[in-house]
């Protein structure tokens, strides 16, 4: 099948992308398995049922994006991206394995859960803004918003896939196994960096260096009201509504008394969803701000529903609502805020974005995980309810202050 250069797979024409899309699925796949597999150590091995744990470990894994934010961003628009992905990935498959072989070995505790999810955050916060801003010097300008999708499309395939087999592999040979799969797995994303031709990149601008450079960041985002709204639409849902290892383990284990294999498959249920949003903003020539605002609307609706579900099984159609409308939030937002920023500053401001998104899971998921131990999971998912409401009414304030809506979303670089 030939793939136009409007079509949903575009991207895919270069061979850049190619290679890189096809390790990151592979990463990917062994990221979301050891997801899976640590939220559920923590839930039923380590802790009877403690969901506040659960968000303890979110927070240490999320709460480097801003601990770091001064680092991350600079080296992602000063320091070469492959050479930085490459340490990255080395260090996140190392924490794997370490973690694999205390699981194994029969020592491991709650603490070094704890220890482990921070320093992988620490990883991670460099990880993220690069792996995020790398992809435009996989593709032309034109395609980098399909691009984007196509990386979302990849990571929440590997989301629907990763959780079910893990689910699998904990029932027949032990959690620990997974964490040293997955560790493995980051040699294909490693070797796809090894691959990538350097004549057929897009180099990308690099910033002048400077103390004041994180700095800038802030003052170009402050400047511009249409990333304000943007990024805080994103907070709101980022902190109190992507909890969803605690939403969907706590559903899982009290509400539905399931297994592990139930808790994987629902969380490959949700990822469904997920795809299913990717390949359609894949379809997409550019985001809109209206689309986002339906998307957070929907996301808050789907977590009232998903709140009333009596079994498990309409709880994971649910689900499905939820995962497209996430997805569409996600998607959407990274993508307005990359095609509207200069690409010198693309690395400080991507890293603002998933410091947003990302950091505030240590104020939101402890007190998701509160919620669900004092007043039931139930009452967990209406917390995420709220934060897609409200993020719905900064976006309809938004375009009614600047009645241009969809114009005042600038593109960058022009």
């Amino acid at each position: 099948m030939s793939i136009s250069a409007t079509g949903t797979f575009r991207s895919l024409r270069g061979f850049n992308y190619r290679v890189w899309a096809g390790g990151a699925l592979v990463s990917n796949i062994g990221s979301w398995m050891q997801r899976t597999t640590q939220d559920w150590v923590v839930l039923t091995q380590l802790t009877d049922n403690n969901a506040t744990a659960v968000g303890i470990v979110m927070a240490l894994q999320f709460g480097p994006m801003l601990l770091l934010l001064p680092f991350t961003g600079y080296a992602a628009d000063h320091l070469d991206r492959r050479k930085l992905l490459i340490a990255t990935q080395v260090a996140m498959g190392l924490l794997a394995l370490g973690l694999g072989l205390l699981l194994l070995s029969g020592h491991v505790q709650l603490w070094h859960v704890y220890v482990f999810a921070f320093l992988l955050g620490c990883v991670a916060a460099f990880d993220f803004p690069a792996r995020q801003t790398f992809v435009s010097e996989l593709v032309i300008e034109a395609d980098l918003s399909n691009a984007v999708a196509l990386n979302s499309t990849s990571f929440n395939a590997a989301r629907m896939i990763g959780p079910a087999v893990a689910g699998l592999l904990i029932a027949h040979v032990g959690s620990g196994w997974v964490f040293i799969l997955n560790a493995v797995s980051f040699m294909a994303v490693l070797g796809s960096l090894m691959l990538l031709r350097a004549d057929e990149m897009y180099p990308a601008q690099r910033s002048a260096g400077g103390r004041g450079s994180l700095v800038e960041g802030f003052r170009y985002v402050w400047k511009r009201p249409d990333l304000k709204a943007i990024l805080l639409m994103l907070f709101l849902i980022g902190t109190f509504g992507l909890n969803f290892p605690i939403f969907i383990s706590t559903m899982s284990v009290t509400a539905f008394h399931a297994g592990a294999g139930q808790y994987g498959v629902l969380t490959s249920i949700m990822a469904v969803g997920s795809v299913i949003g990717s390949l359609l903003a894949a379809r997409r020539d550019r985001p809109r701000l209206s689309l986002l605002i339906v998307g957070t609307a929907v996301f808050g609706a789907g977590f009232v529903l998903a709140a009333a579900m009596p079994s498990y099984w309409l709880f994971g159609l649910t689900l499905i609502v939820i995962g497209i409308a996430a997805q569409t939030v996600t998607t959407s937002t990274s993508s307005l805020v990359q095609l509207s920023t200069e690409p010198a500053m693309r690395g400080r401001v991507m890293a603002i974005l998933l410091a947003i998104a990302l950091g505030g899971t240590p104020i939101g998921a402890p007190i998701v995980g509160w919620a669900a131990d004092r007043f039931g999971p139930r009452w967990a998912l209406a917390i995420g309810a709220i934060s897609g409401m409200a993020a719905a009414l900064v976006g309809l304030h938004y375009l009614l202050k600047h009645r241009d809506g969809q114009r005042s979303v600038r593109p960058g670089g022009s």
